[in-house]
């Protein structure tokens, strides 16, 4: 897939966020949608056209996204989306692994009402775009679960460190949830957690989050299998 047929569209103008990290932004999010496939060559002019943009935002943010590892410059070939690497990956839930058991664990033992609200909230809705078979609005509202439960157990700043790691997961999660009812086990695994919050039993909310981290790691194989074209 080429940047022509992107679906961004220019909703930021009034945000105010830089221009430079409002494109990174976007082009982070078709990333991890893989609405720019892992090997897709990117050009600063034609991504600048597209959002109507001077070059120098658009050379920061694939700067931004060089760091993050999701893009790569090849020396007189161009700037490319990086294919998925699995070891990445798998350092990735490890760093994410150890912040969010922690997080659950206190969690247990402090959690603020308003976010238990909001979880519930999200739990609805993830289980409508279940039904409605709609992956992307799927994923955001995960991200929005494990953001409300780092939120409620009083340390958001934990997702911050979480949130700028985890896109090497979330290309990878964006393939596990075109699996039968993959959607369905991870909404379960959610209730799993929030049982065990509500419980105040931290071993058991442990438990429940590292089998939902760990879920993805049984399907790596498979899905890897069927993707070669988008691994290293």
């Amino acid at each position: 897939m080429n940047i022509e047929s992107l679906k961004i569209e220019k909703k930021w103008a009034d945000s105010g966020s830089s221009t430079a990290a409002q494109v990174e932004r976007d082009l982070r999010e078709a990333i991890i949608r893989l609405e720019l496939r892992p090997g897709t060559r990117l050009s600063e002019q034609d991504i600048a056209d597209r959002l109507g943009v001077s070059r120098q935002p658009v050379r920061e943010a694939l700067i931004a996204l060089g760091k993050s590892k999701l893009v790569e410059v090849r020396s007189k070939r161009g700037t490319y989306v990086v294919k998925i690497s699995a070891r990445e990956m798998m350092e990735a839930r490890f760093v994410r692994e150890a912040i969010e058991t922690a997080v659950v664990r206190r969690a247990c033992a402090t959690f603020d009402p308003w976010s238990r609200t909001a979880v519930d909230g999200i739990l609805k809705r993830q289980a409508a775009a279940r039904e409605a078979q709609d992956y992307n609005r799927f994923r955001r509202e995960d991200e929005q679960f494990h953001m409300a439960l780092a939120s409620g157990a009083g340390c958001a700043m934990a997702w911050n460190v979480i949130a700028d790691i985890k896109a090497h997961i979330d290309r990878v999660c964006n393939l596990q949830l075109r699996k039968p009812d993959s959607m369905g086990a991870l909404i379960s695994e959610h209730h799993a957690i929030m049982e065990a919050v509500d419980a105040h039993d931290a071993d058991r909310a442990e438990r429940a989050m590292k089998a939902h981290l760990e879920g993805i790691i049984s399907d790596l194989p498979q899905i890897e299998s069927e993707n070669l074209d988008l691994f290293e």
